[in-house]
């Protein structure tokens, strides 16, 4: 190996970093093309989210077959990949989405944010931020056919996994400050990912991954603030309040085996107790580990996840065990 090729870090099992600034990533960077999916005769197309700051990309989702003039929920997707990995067009997340609107008869718009480290946070968050601007200007007309014919904007959402569900949350704190911006309807986080510099649960028994996620996280924000940075650690002081969340209602999903799992539950219980005026629910999937619905989408669990996450957004309530 050239010097030039000499290993800077490594950030398993995401990338690697070597001394010449040059990043190779082992996940997350298979792309599948936009189009119809003939199992879920869900229909998706790439398009541009242009912003007075930035040029963003997008792939939306559509059901082949919407009646004349109905307009369905809208939900705005996040993807998950700790930061640093993944996009809209990776072929687990295509699946999922053409899964879920096939399910839930909804309208997708999941946001292709840039990635650290070449963009260290905030930018994914900047980047989230510009495009849920660049729905909201479609209330009053915008170029976007498939918003302007079948979004419902009355009939909101936010989801992501993981990251994205980070992001959601994000997002949701700041909408408080900016009253042209509806409150949304609901949020959707799966398996989200919060964390701490002291352990809480499960995570005292589990060093070595709590290491590991420790690494991730002051691998892609970079702050004197380390694992207790209020954008990864939603309870410290000086964290924004869970009370000013602009949402009508949160459903977070949590899976036993995951490390996460200890703050997906603190956070149903920190929000419950904010003060906050909506209404919040937590399910927790037995036997299962960080987002299995991505990398194990024809199980029962991940089946169960995505009906019961359909359900969420058309407000229907069921029973999952």
């Amino acid at each position: 190996m050239s010097p030039s090729k000499d290993v800077s870090l490594e950030v398993f099992p995401y990338l690697r970093v070597y001394k010449d600034g040059t990043i190779e990533r082992y996940a997350g960077t298979e792309i599948t093309p936009a189009g119809f999916d003939s199992q879920t005769g869900v229909l998706s197309k790439d398009i541009f989210l242009t912003t007075p700051q930035t040029t963003l990309s997008a792939r939306i989702y559509r059901p082949q077959f919407i009646n004349n003039n109905q307009k369905l929920p809208l939900l705005v997707y996040y993807h998950g990949g700790a930061f640093c990995i993944a996009s809209p067009a990776e072929p687990k997340y295509q699946n999922c989405l053409n899964q879920l609107v096939s399910k839930a008869k909804i309208i997708v718009v999941s946001v292709d944010y840039r990635l650290a480290p070449e963009h260290p946070l905030p930018a994914a968050y900047e980047d989230s931020w510009a495009s849920l601007q660049w729905l909201v200007a479609h209330v009053n007309g915008g170029i976007e056919e498939w918003l302007e014919d079948y979004a419902d904007f009355e009939r909101v959402f936010l989801a992501g996994d993981s990251a994205g569900a980070n992001i959601a949350h994000q997002l949701a704190l700041r909408m408080k400050d900016f009253p042209n911006m509806k409150r949304l309807q609901g949020i959707a986080m799966i398996h989200p990912y919060f964390w701490g510099k002291e352990p809480i649960g499960e995570e005292a028994n589990e060093s070595l991954k709590k290491s590991m996620v420790d690494n991730w996280w002051m691998f892609v924000c970079p702050s004197n603030k380390g694992c207790d940075d209020p954008y990864i650690n939603p309870f410290v002081k000086g964290a924004p309040s869970l009370k000013g969340l602009a949402s009508e209602s949160v459903l977070v999903f949590v899976a036993e085996k995951d490390i996460l799992c200890e703050r997906g539950k603190l956070y149903y219980e920190k929000l419950v107790k904010s003060g906050w005026k909506g209404k919040a629910e937590i399910v927790e999937t037995k036997g299962e580990d960080h987002v299995f619905h991505i990398f194990n989408p024809d199980c029962e669990n991940a089946h169960l996840l995505i009906k019961r996450w359909a359900a969420f957004i058309n407000g229907v309530q069921v029973l999952v065990n």
